[in-house]
């Protein structure tokens, strides 16, 4: 009934003639040039995941290294998600109008310049440019990953194709934290982002030899650029008020302009799309039964992992003191088993609908992200994370390809780069926003931790000061240089500093692993 009803949909906004043409080209699509897409399309999609994972390994080396506070930290991470999904609607646009490989090759080569900057940045601020430059790439490469597949196999073999995409992007960013680690560890956290190189000439000789050109025949007239500028301006202004919420307070001017005009921009955002001849964001497309369910899962899900995936590092490496190679090692669970089970996972609709796998998926990500707050002392850590891993896993593998399957069904082929472009961006901007909001969160609840425990120790106002001047790089204060404490006393203020952190983990992967039931409820609802 559920697959019923998307294809329904599909069937009343499709065109003809576009339908006949997009069915002609993947019949006639050669199984060599079928696979060498297929492989160019998981590489590429492959550099912009391998760069998630590897980031968050990396960010205690690079925070030492460039004396990066957490705001700082957070930017790193949040400059990349917010132009990405900021951008990556025009990206879909784009290539379903002026090509869709010519548009993906683009994002290859931008962003792997942008890679290179990165490689070379000599100062937190040049990283978040270079991060930044990286995400417009990424929004020109990541839609078209999906699209290209969509438009080169038909209809028997898409949920498959989809399927292998997801596991095999899966197992190549699994080396990602573990090789990062090893990087981080042995060279520098700037050899992390050089590995996009060789990466990006795989992706360009593949694409070359073997993806056909397609587009979107209905799309024409000017870009949305209206729609992409309130987007930017909408996203960078509740990010940066949120991220500057901690330490500038939420009634500081700055917080709360950024505030309303971010709102401001993402409300004019919708009526714009409304009107305009060629939106970026086709809001008709909301009409489907399939379609705004399966997006409002996606929030919801990803919002979750992408703080598990920002935190689980820092805990490990900045609280339980394991080295980059070890925290990378135990995130290697996930991927693999998103590769064992995606391509079994991605023909799950075929045989039992959207529904199943869609509900149960989610609240076994719930069970594994509620695992992380588990109380545990040092020993065993690895044994409870390796399991908290395996289960948030399991349940992402079982959702993964049938909601991405979901979303590319719900919509007519034509629309294929639009749907691809939108659901990637919801799971990149509910990071973005998870990010934020948890960064005021875990800072407020961090800040009160060791302000409680250093009213019990006779601290001198000087060493007092010191130690609060450490305090917002959170779990990457360095008491160790602070000259004014006695070894004790160091002693004793990392401790109350490790435990405040731990509180404020585990609070926070409670309320991920509510959210994943959030995913779940709403899953159980889409027919």
């Amino acid at each position: 009934m559920g697959r019923d009803a998307c294809r329904n949909h599909r069937s009343t906004v499709n065109s003809s003639l576009i339908m006949t043409s997009t069915t002609s080209l993947a019949r006639g699509a050669t199984t060599a040039s079928k696979r060498g897409t297929l492989i160019a399309t998981i590489v590429a999609s492959s550099m912009t995941f391998i760069d998630g994972t590897v980031v968050n390994v990396a960010l205690p080396a690079l925070q030492r290294d460039l004396g990066a506070t957490i705001t700082d930290v957070q930017w790193v991470i949040e400059a990349y998600a917010l132009f990405l999904g900021a951008l990556i609607l025009v990206g879909g646009s784009l290539g379903d109008q002026l090509g869709r490989r010519r548009v993906f090759l683009s994002g290859v080569i931008v962003f792997t310049i942008a890679s290179v900057l990165c490689g070379f940045a000599p100062s937190s601020l040049s990283l978040i440019i270079g991060r930044a430059v990286q995400g417009v790439g990424a929004a020109f490469l990541v839609p078209g990953s999906l699209a290209i597949i969509t438009t080169t196999f038909d209809d028997d073999e898409r949920g498959r194709a989809i399927g292998t995409w997801s596991g095999f992007t899966a197992i190549m960013t699994a080396i990602g934290p573990v090789l990062g680690g090893w990087l981080v560890e042995h060279a520098s956290w700037r050899a992390v982002f050089f590995m996009n190189v060789p990466l990006a000439a795989i992706v360009v000789l593949l694409s070359l030899r073997s993806i056909e050109e397609t587009k979107d025949p209905s799309r024409e007239g000017a870009i949305d650029w209206t729609g992409a500028a309130l987007a930017v301006v909408g996203l960078s202004g509740v990010v940066f008020g949120l991220l500057e919420w901690p330490p500038l307070g939420p009634r500081h001017p700055l917080v709360l302009g950024a505030l309303l005009i971010g709102v401001a921009a993402l409300v004019a955002l919708v009526v714009v799309e409304g009107r305009v001849k060629n939106p970026m964001l086709p809001l008709e497309l909301f009409g489907s039964r399939c379609f705004t369910p399966s997006n409002v899962l996606t929030f919801f899900l990803y919002a979750a992992l992408t703080e598990m995936l920002f935190l689980v590092p820092l805990e490990l490496i900045q609280v339980r003191r394991y080295t980059a190679t070890a925290a990378g090692a135990m995130l290697l669970p996930f991927p693999i088993i998103m590769f064992v089970m995606s391509r079994w996972s991605g023909g799950l609709i075929r045989r039992v609908g959207h529904r199943l796998p869609l509900t149960i998926g989610p609240l076994i990500a719930a069970i594994g992200l509620g695992t992380f707050a588990i109380p545990m002392r040092n020993s065993f850590v690895a044994a409870m994370t390796l399991l908290a891993i395996v289960i948030l896993g399991t349940g992402m593998a079982i959702t993964v390809a049938p909601l991405t399957t979901t979303v590319m069904e719900s919509v007519s082929s034509e629309h294929s780069g639009v749907a691809s472009g939108i659901n990637n961006a919801v799971a990149r901007v509910a990071g973005l926003i998870a990010i934020a909001i948890f960064g005021v969160m875990i800072s407020g609840m961090f800040n009160a931790g060791v302000a409680s425990r250093l009213d019990s120790l006779p601290l001198s106002i000087e060493a007092r000061s010191q130690v609060t001047a450490q305090l917002p790089k959170l779990a990457g204060a360095e008491i160790a240089a602070t000259p004014s404490l006695t070894s004790e006393q160091k002693t004793t203020v990392r401790v109350a500093i490790d435990s405040s952190f731990t509180s404020a983990f585990r609070a926070a992967m409670l309320t991920a692993a509510l959210l994943a039931v959030f995913a779940a409820i709403v899953g159980l609802r889409i027919v």
